[in-house]
């Protein structure tokens, strides 16, 4: 996937960094390995319906700013 292609990752990145979560803490809080962040962001594999909700929820924002729709 070229990164241009991915808007779900950027997003799940741009949001992570705003709210100053590092991969490791994110992970934590939802229930994943660091790598599972990772390659969400890198655009490797693209998380669930469930997991963008608990990270739209641990970021305190909506799962449409989540997926880069806003």
């Amino acid at each position: 996937m070229k990164n241009d292609d991915n808007k779900i990752g950027n997003s799940i990145k741009q949001n992570r960094l705003a709210c100053k979560i590092s991969q490791n803490k994110l992970a934590e809080a939802i229930g994943v390995t660091h790598a599972a962040i990772s390659y969400w962001e890198n655009g490797v594999n693209i998380p669930n319906v469930e997991d963008c909700w608990k990270m739209a929820e641990v970021m305190n924002i909506s799962i449409d700013e989540l997926v880069g729709k806003i």
